[in-house]
């Protein structure tokens, strides 16, 4: 025999539980701070027990609020941009949220996309923003909590119109060439992520920086596209002037050894290799790869939290995180 379907726990049923009334049980699933702490730790316990659910729809309707987040993304085929999706669904659930995504290029269709995560009633947005121009020239929706993630603070000072996150990449670029230069290499080489991309840019600055203030030459940089692929064909005619090499990401560190290894020069003996990101498969590289790690769950968490204070009306200011210089094989 088939059970039918199974009765939804109501408030009702949480209430006569815990022994409170149903406006105590409101409050604490609406988050009220009026309510005793031993009394909400008992409901709390109750609704965990009994499997009780906010319908979220009817909670929309009494607060005006859908506890759901829009994130904007212009891709998830980089490894980096899926891994902050992981971290920022991983932080948002945390605190109760859903998370809505949106893939868009360009300034119309972010346009697009904070209209389409409007008509669904979210309470704030994430863009996980490659481009510089794009996070400096979006128009952000009136009364619209958002965060951008990889990209510079809003230069609106007195009303800034969005919260910025951001890894410190100078820094961990800064790092990743001074950790190769004391090696015995005359100068380090390149490899650059898209033109177009913040992230990209403030590494190559960090590296650039780093070989001046050493006094060494800075060599022509060589660029990809964050593909492993792109990493491939950019170092694949090499010469032997090059003996140390810093990656924007892994994914294009892994297509330079490749490269590498195809020409027969032998990493790190004859061409030391850095890379940016500390990506899961990173240690598994041949060889394990040295890289600067960047972390991906504060990020996301920083991100959340940013946003959450901007929904409570909070100034936030802009957060920034310091890498980490991961020693391993590869140089």
């Amino acid at each position: 025999m088939v059970d039918g379907p199974q009765r939804r726990v109501s408030m009702a049923d949480v209430a006569a539980e815990a022994g409170v009334s149903g406006q105590t049980v409101s409050r604490v699933a609406n988050g009220s701070p009026r309510v005793d702490p031993a009394t909400r730790a008992r409901v709390e316990a109750t609704m965990e027990r009994l499997g009780y659910r906010m319908h979220r729809a009817a909670r929309a309707l009494r607060t005006g609020r859908t506890d759901t987040i829009g994130l904007i993304v212009s891709t998830l085929a980089s490894v980096g941009n899926s891994r902050m999706l992981q971290a920022l669904a991983d932080a948002a659930a945390a605190q109760g949220f859903a998370l809505t995504v949106v893939t868009a290029t360009g300034r119309g269709a972010v346009a697009d996309g904070f209209a389409r995560l409007r008509d669904q009633g979210i309470d704030g947005a994430v863009i996980l923003n490659e481009a510089t121009a794009l996070a400096r020239g979006i128009d952000v929706p009136e009364g619209l909590a958002l965060v951008v993630v990889d990209a510079p603070p809003d230069d609106l000072v007195a009303a800034p119109r969005f919260v910025t996150v951001q890894t410190d990449h100078v820094a961990g670029a800064r790092a990743a060439t001074e950790h190769l230069l004391p090696l015995g290499h005359a100068t380090v080489h390149h490899l650059a992520g898209p033109v177009d991309s913040f992230a990209a840019a403030e590494r190559e600055r960090g590296w650039r920086d780093a070989l001046e203030a050493a006094g060494r030459p800075v060599p022509d940089l060589v660029r990809g596209d964050w593909t492993a692929a792109s990493g491939h064909a950019a170092v694949a005619g090499f010469g032997d002037e090059v003996t140390a090499l810093f990656a924007a990401n892994d994914q294009m560190a892994l297509g330079a050894l490749r490269a590498l290894s195809d020409r027969g020069r032998r990493v790190p003996d004859d061409v030391a290799v850095v890379g940016f990101d500390d990506v899961a498969d990173a240690a598994d590289y041949r060889p394990p790869l040295t890289t600067i790690r960047q972390d991906f769950d504060a990020l996301g968490a920083a991100a959340i939290d940013a946003l959450v204070a901007r929904l409570a009306g909070a100034a936030v200011a802009p957060v920034v995180l310091v890498p980490e210089l991961i020693r391993r094989a590869s140089a």
